[in-house]
């Protein structure tokens, strides 16, 4: 489990450098800016996936 926590951090920080990268250039590539975005998201979705949420939380307590 924890390394697939890893590899989602990956992810991130892989999808974040490319859309930077995508950015820095004078003439933008949007083919790399997009898919960095997508490659991003991803892995925030799959980090914020694994945490529970609140209101099932409340549930259980009564």
């Amino acid at each position: 489990m924890k390394k697939v926590k890893n590899y989602d951090y990956v992810l991130v920080l892989l999808g974040s450098a490319a859309a930077i990268y995508a950015q820095a250039g004078e003439q933008q590539n949007t083919l790399i800016l997009v898919l960095g975005i997508v490659v991003l998201m991803f892995g925030l979705y799959r980090i914020y996936s694994t945490i529970p949420s609140k209101k099932e939380e409340d549930k259980n307590e009564f």
